[in-house]
């Protein structure tokens, strides 16, 4: 039977399913390829045949994941979310509705990790159908369109996008909240200062891990920012008035901002270019306008001596300056700690002998601080200098003395495993004259630093410099990562070490004194499972990154939470891609408030019955470490290099190497997020679900009833079950045996396929002395004894929260598993069957098909169209003026080649690339 529709598709596949009860070693996903391949090789097939199942079981995706966003923000229905916020207002007592309103229940920051993975149609059409209550139909399907190119200006336009309708939703949150008071309180409501949340961005930004942003553009890019918001101000006070006294203000500031952000939008590495845009930003005009503090002042008088709904609009425009500022959000700069620590030896270590996590460095960084003097500083300064930390440190100066004095800026460190590096971040904010305006905040992720980093805090907090800085500030700011920390330790393990790191820091906090300040806990986990990300819905989204344990350790010491956590990227953006979304998105976090939490609370057994639940964390993460460690899992994971996933983001995702490098690529080549992404793609998610099988080995019924009695322990089987729910071993097999070299020899045996007798016979002989048929084999039987394990633990506990759909979103998944490992069959051959080439500039045929074999299609492409070239200079070109007989004949083309071998190749790849995002739809996210 010809297998034309995915209808097709789904029942061969099923029927092969059925296949493995009698042969538990047979493979259907990969025998569903071969199907397909062989219809395709043969001409029953098309290219288009397979791109209409492609477009359908896209289309099936983009439903999945408009379902999944509505079913984890409903109710979607801005008037419900209007009844739900009304209600939150019905506090006993005008106090207790200032505290409830007064303090954000989180702060939101807007990232640009390389999730970009939608098109913008398609971002729109998932958004757009997951914001009204009807059936989600195929108007979530966007007409496929080719991908823009994601460049730092389209992250941090669709990052300005996202906030700009965050924005929205909060104003109409605090309107709501204002005219609830206002019913319930007439004669106090006016002194109430509502701020449910604030949003910030690094998009811009974040230094880390990438030498593309020149300081100018994160200057240019601020600039941009706050004559975007001052614009936004002005619209919603000329809806109040649209003669109001403050508009001209507001509106010549937008103007004059706007074109000060065209200057810093061009190259100014010439010293001229620079000092003419420094200057101009830099001078007295009556149009910087450099605080909002005397507007917000204006409208708060004014409010008090207006009719009811005009002052709640006044006041409502007043909330939204006093949480932003003047940008868009406040802004996060980000540096590694190595190169805070190349900055600061500078300045005491210029011979590079002193150990930076020794006491002497310690004390001479305490006696540096307390001698230091502020420098001024100036744009010239910024220009020349080379070290990327101190440019940061400077730059963040040259933003608060000349776009925004009023809003602090997040200065984070990643990799920041030793208290000298914040000291010397302490060292710089006050040589700069910014210390008061910029909070330190290191980043715990790798598996040393969670570690550690319970001492780390412990040192830090001791120290008297600190105290005084984090009094002055107001609050303690660190940062938990789990893209990382999920990749090198598991994500479970990760969840649960950073979960020890905050209750050490509640501790610290309370055994040094600082129960007067905020403890600022940024959680940046992602929108994927594999990134921290609870796909349970927001009661689990926000409590598995900080859990009530958690919150009750700081509540009992007395101590204010800040919670704040990332929205990553295209996959974090679409809930705030329309006005319904981002509402019902704040409605969800404001009705859980993860700031609070009931100190009352019984103590979870999962942490009263350490015995068991420390020793099944370990048995989980060394589970973990052996895969990390494993030369098996390193080969088996980067066997295709990254050429399974689309770009999604302007930040590289690997490290450059040459073709020999590719076989033994490291894991810590690639960063977390891809790393993440190829587990998708090979089909099962490694990082969330191995080892916890293997935890409960020989202790199934204890661990059973312990994850099953704690709330915390539902909450990690829910996740587990999810994304198992999604998962398939006989996948990972599927993808090892396109490098087997019996397959291919036994393909055409017995005189089938005789036309890809040659093809086969040379794929069989390259293929003989590759190790990718073994790697995967053996992966997969790794994965087959701990998930053996893993179901006898989950039919111990009761399931929660089923997948919906469950089997036919795994049949779908599979079908598409299928389609692409036969488009990779089909490039393979085309590869192969390409006549051979003279070697030029030093590659080689075989180069051609190892660059194949890895996905590296791009560079075999341009390899290819160089060796057999389509166009050719002709005589009628040039104006010579001696006739030329020669060429006699029509010139020797390569258009056959390329037609029926170069462009199949390419045009097979580019529908691999659609399956990818399809499969990463029906997970939820990229990576």
């Amino acid at each position: 039977m010809i297998t034309r529709t995915v209808d097709d598709l789904t029942q061969r596949l099923s029927e092969l399913h059925e296949k493995t009860r009698e042969t538990p070693l047979f493979n259907p996903v990969f025998q569903l390829s071969l199907d397909l391949s062989r219809q395709l090789e043969s001409g029953d097939l098309s290219l288009d045949d397979i791109e209409s199942m492609i477009a359908e079981l896209e289309c099936q995706s983009l439903k999945s994941r408009a379902s999944r966003l509505r079913r984890n923000l409903a109710p979607v229905s801005p008037d419900a979310n209007d009844a739900v916020l009304s209600e939150m207002c019905e506090l006993s007592d005008f106090d207790a509705f200032r505290a409830r309103w007064e303090n954000p229940s989180l702060h939101a920051v807007f990232t640009a990790h390389p999730t970009f993975l939608l098109t913008p149609d398609q971002s729109d059409a998932v958004a757009t159908s997951a914001s009204s209550e009807g059936e989600i139909g195929d108007a979530a399907c966007a007409a496929h369109t080719e991908r823009p190119e994601i460049t730092l200006i389209y992250e941090h336009g669709r990052a300005m996008r996202a906030i700009a309708n965050a924005q929205d939703a909060r104003d109409r949150m605090v309107a709501n909240a204002l005219k609830q008071a206002q019913k319930q309180w007439p004669g106090k409501w006016y002194a109430a200062e509502p701020l449910p949340f604030r949003f910030a961005s690094w998009v811009g930004y974040d230094m880390d891990g990438r030498t593309d942003i020149k300081w100018f553009d994160s200057i240019g890019f601020r600039l941009a920012e706050k004559a975007q918001r001052l614009s936004r101000y002005v619209a919603s006070l000329e809806q109040i008035d649209a003669d109001h006294r403050l508009l001209e203000t507001l509106r010549n500031a937008a103007d004059y901002s706007a074109e000060r952000a065209k200057d810093f939008r061009q190259d100014l590495s010439e010293p001229a270019a620079l000092s003419q845009a420094a200057n101009t930003l830099t001078a007295d005009h009556p149009s910087k306008l450099l605080s909002l503090t005397p507007i917000i002042d204006l409208l708060e008088a004014e409010a008090v001596g207006a009719e009811p709904a005009r002052a709640i609009q006044l006041k409502t425009l007043g909330a939204a300056m006093r949480a932003d500022g003047l940008g868009m959000g406040w802004i996060h700069f980000r540096v590694n700690s190595s190169q805070l620590h190349n900055a600061i030896r500078r300045r005491i270590d210029p011979d590079n002998t002193l150990d930076l996590s020794s006491k002497g460095a310690m004390a001479t960084l305490r006696d540096l601080l307390k001698k230091v003097k502020p420098l001024r500083s100036n744009f010239a300064a910024l220009a020349i200098e080379s070290s990327t930390a101190i440019r940061q440190f400077l730059a963040m100066a040259q933003v608060i003395h000349h776009i925004d004095g009023d809003a602090p800026i997040r200065m984070l460190i990643a990799e920041c495993e030793q208290p000298s590096t914040i000291l010397a971040a302490l060292y710089f904010s006050r040589l700069f004259g910014i210390e008061d305006k910029v909070d330190v905040s290191p980043l715990f992720e790798t598996e040393s630093a969670l570690e550690h980093g319970g001492r780390f805090l412990d040192a830090l907090l001791a120290e008297e410099t600190y105290q005084e800085y984090a009094r002055k500030r107001g609050r303690v700011a660190i940062q938990t990562g789990f893209s990382d920390a999920g990749r090198f330790v598991g994500q479970i393990p990760a969840s649960l070490a950073i979960e020890r790191l905050q209750g050490r820091m509640a501790e610290a906090m309370r055994d040094n004194g600082l129960t007067d300040v905020a403890a600022l806990i940024f959680n940046t986990h992602g929108e994927s499972m594999g990134r921290g990300a609870h796909p349970g819905g927001f009661a689990d989204r926000l409590a598995w990154p900080l859990s009530p344990w958690t919150r009750r350790r700081f509540v009992r010491a007395g101590i204010r939470l800040e919670p704040e956590v990332s929205f990553q990227g295209g996959d974090g953006y679409l809930h705030f891609a329309t006005a319904e979304l981002a509402l019902a998105t704040l409605t969800r976090i404001a009705a859980l408030n993860p700031s609070a939490t009931d100190p009352d609370a019984p103590t979870d057994p999962f942490y009263r019955r350490t015995d068991l639940s420390l020793d099944f964390y370990r048995a989980v993460r060394k589970h973990q470490r052996d895969h990390l460690e494993s030369q098996t899992y390193s080969r088996a994971l980067t066997a295709f290099g990254l050429g399974l996933l689309n770009s999604t983001g302007s930040r590289v995702s690997r490290r450059q190497s040459d073709l020999s490098a590719d076989r033994d690529m490291n894991l810590r080549q690639i960063r977390a997020i891809p790393h993440n992404a190829v587990l998708q793609q090979l089909g099962y998610p490694v990082n969330v679900i191995s080892g916890v099988g293997s935890a409960a080995d020989g202790n199934y019924e204890d661990v059973a009833q312990l994850l099953q009695e704690s709330e915390r322990g539902r909450q990690l089987i829910r996740l587990v079950r999810a994304s198992n729910a999604l998962a398939s071993i006989k996948t990972v097999a599927a993808f090892g045996e396109l490098f087997n070299s019996a397959y291919w020899a036994s393909r055409p045996y017995r005189g089938t396929e005789k036309h890809l007798s040659d093809a086969c016979e040379a794929l069989a002989e390259y293929l003989t002395k590759d190790d990718r048929t073994g790697t995967f084999r053996r992966l997969a039987s790794r994965l087959r004894v701990d998930a053996l394990k893993l179901h006898r633990l989950l039919d111990m506990i009761p399931d929660e929260a089923p997948l919906e759909n469950r089997e036919n979103v795994r049949r779908s998944i599979g079908a598409l598993q299928a389609l692409r490992l036969t488009l990779l069959q089909h490039m393979f051959i085309k590869a192969v069957s390409i006549p051979a080439f003279s070697r030029a500039n030093d590659i080689s045929r075989d180069d051609v098909l190892e660059m194949v074999f890895t996905l590296r299609v791009d560079d075999a492409l341009a390899q290819l169209r160089r060796a057999y070239p389509t166009s050719f200079p002709g005589l009628e070109d040039f104006t010579v003026d001696e006739p030329s007989d020669y060429p006699d004949g029509d010139g020797e083309g390569y258009t056959v080649i390329q037609r029926d071998y170069i462009d199949p190749l390419e045009r097979a790849y580019g529908l691999s690339l659609r399956i990818g995002t399809a499969i990463a739809n029906e997970f939820g996210a990229h990576g």
